[in-house]
């Protein structure tokens, strides 16, 4: 076999048929982005923007390029940029998934954190903090994904046409989204040419523009949204909406449920953008009254959002998964002792495998427990002081570390209760009688009241 670079497995992914899910009259496709080697889509537009860059003169070898990134062209970038030999500066918002971040700093990028929560104009607006940045960074080339006609032109010359043909050319419609416009205005300049009757169907994030747009042709002020990659609060300078019929609005909900649906009943391990994709596509499917042949995309693998939408405390965390509601304190336990979801551990456990486990579940403290009984609390500062430097302590047992005298909360206290637990300096923990129920943390506490849509006594 001959040796190839890994750049040169961008492109050609397979085109596969959704059969477990009710599409109605119509066949739907999905072409597997998450299939380039980077695992996404923007791994296409990273390979023409830095080559289009190259052949112009704009980026010389050893040369620095920072870009603005709210989801995977960062990837693609540092994938690209790693086997050319270029510094990279990649400014994303801070809601970016962790697996994204840590990605991009194991492939050499230099990450720069900026709020989510502003808007162009803004100094730490991420595109504006990246120009920026790239204006006092000697050698540095701005790849400004949103303005670079290298980015709709990877799609126009690449993913369109392998559409087209893996198609056999029979295809009525396209469901794609839009977060720089460059696959949307690709596709669109691709089949303007080859084939003007295909329809192209927008997927907006509930609380972005981008359908206001398409059916009023203006749009007022964005809200906010969770999926990552697609949705914005402007109008991208290259978007070319003449082919989009139609727009649905997608919510987070429906976009994280579709993506574990697609998991569960075709086995595809997708991100939220591609669940939002999906969610849009069946919606038309469903309302066709003739049979048509449609393809979405599934633009990158949900790998990347484990720790995300593929995590139920995380979901409850941000209000897309409700838990039963008893009207005392329990309903600020989130990992729930009876739901099996606590972390826990037992008096008999090696402080080391404990210590691993605090590491692994990112907690500072752990309830002791035995018969489903409190019985004490192991912390940091418990296994500081046992282990006192001496490694071979983490041998010792819990109940050697462990502090035995322990204040618990019944569910039925008051919030002042409560409050008077955190002042102190603890967690709450939560028993019935002495059937332990779980913990409550400040944090817990700050999520429940920020998924409140109104204030509410507990």
């Amino acid at each position: 076999m001959q040796d190839q670079s890994v750049l040169s497995l961008i492109g050609n992914t397979p085109l596969v048929k959704v059969t477990h899910l009710d599409t109605g009259l119509c066949e739907l496709y999905l072409k597997l982005e998450s299939h380039n080697p980077g695992g996404s889509i923007k791994d296409r537009v990273a390979l023409s923007m830095i080559a289009a860059a190259e052949r112009g003169g704009k980026l010389k070898p050893g040369g620095t390029i920072v870009e603005a990134t709210a989801g995977n062209t960062g990837l693609g970038l540092a994938l690209v940029a790693s086997q050319k030999g270029y510094r990279l500066v990649l400014v994303v918002p801070d809601k970016m998934s962790r697996e994204k971040i840590l990605h991009l700093q194991a492939l050499g990028a230099e990450v720069v954190l900026t709020r989510s929560d502003v808007g162009k104009g803004h100094p730490e607006y991420y595109q504006d903090l990246a120009a920026r940045i790239a204006k006092e960074t000697p050698d540095a080339y701005y790849i400004d994904q949103f303005n670079n006609p290298a980015n709709p032109l990877a799609h126009e010359t690449g993913t369109g046409p392998e559409i087209w043909e893996q198609t056999r050319h029979e295809l009525d419609a396209v469901v794609v989204g839009v977060g720089s416009s460059g696959t949307l205005t690709g596709l669109t300049r691709f089949f303007s040419r080859e084939a003007p009757r295909v329809e192209i169907v927008l997927a907006d994030p509930v609380g972005s523009v981008l359908a206001d747009h398409v059916e009023t042709g203006r749009h007022g002020e964005a809200g906010s949204w969770l999926i990552e990659g697609i949705g914005e609060d402007f109008i991208p300078p290259q978007t070319d909406f003449s082919l989009v019929k139609r727009a649905y609005r997608i919510s987070d909900q429906e976009s994280f449920d579709s993506a574990r649906l697609l998991l569960s009943r075709e086995g595809i391990l997708a991100g939220s953008s591609s669940g939002a994709l999906l969610a849009a596509a069946l919606r038309y499917c469903r309302a066709q009254t003739e049979p048509k042949r449609v393809v979405t995309l599934v633009c990158d693998s949900g790998n990347k959002y484990l720790s995300k939408m593929y995590n139920d405390d995380w979901l409850v965390d941000n209000g897309l998964v409700e838990l039963p509601r008893l009207g005392d304190l329990t309903d600020l336990i989130v990992r729930r002792h009876a739901d099996g979801s606590t972390v826990s551990c037992h008096p008999d456990e090696p402080l080391n495998v404990v210590y691993q486990r605090m590491r692994l579940h990112d907690v500072s403290q752990l309830p002791v427990l035995a018969d489903d009984k409190v019985v004490g609390i192991l912390d940091e500062w418990d296994l500081l002081l046992s282990v006192h430097g001496e490694p071979e302590n983490f041998r010792q047992n819990v109940r050697s570390a462990m502090t035995s005298e322990v204040r618990t909360l019944s569910p039925r206290a008051s919030l002042q209760d409560l409050l008077h637990i955190f002042n102190d300096g603890h967690v709450a923990l939560m028993v019935d009688g002495e059937r332990y129920l779980g913990l409550i943390t400040q944090a817990d506490l700050l999520a429940f009241w920020r998924r409140q849509p109104r204030s509410r006594s507990i």
